[in-house]
């Protein structure tokens, strides 16, 4: 007689709101206007354009419910990393 595996409850992903509302409207106000993520002469924010996109993707992944595995990953893309992003290009904008 084998045994066999009790499988594990699944895991339902759950949407997080907030991230997701984060990232999309990162992802279309980045499309409907780029001068956004330029400087004042017109050139582009590297930094501004990092902390944006990288709170656009944490958005989106831990928005669709995804949550990574390895405690990296987990930490670079979980809602709070996504606020800490917003906050980081609020003080680069705000810098210029």
């Amino acid at each position: 007689m084998t045994a066999t595996a009790v499988p594990a409850e699944p895991c339902v992903p759950r949407t997080q709101w907030p991230s997701l509302a984060a990232a999309l409207v990162i992802m279309v106000a980045g499309t409907l206007y780029p001068p956004a993520m330029a400087d004042a002469a017109g050139k582009a924010d590297h930094p501004l354009a990092m902390a944006l996109f990288w709170a656009m993707s944490a958005g989106f992944v831990r928005g669709v419910g995804f949550v990574p595995q390895r405690w990296v990953w987990r930490a670079l893309f979980s809602g709070w990393s996504c606020a800490a992003a917003l906050l980081l290009a609020a003080v680069l904008k705000l810098q210029h």
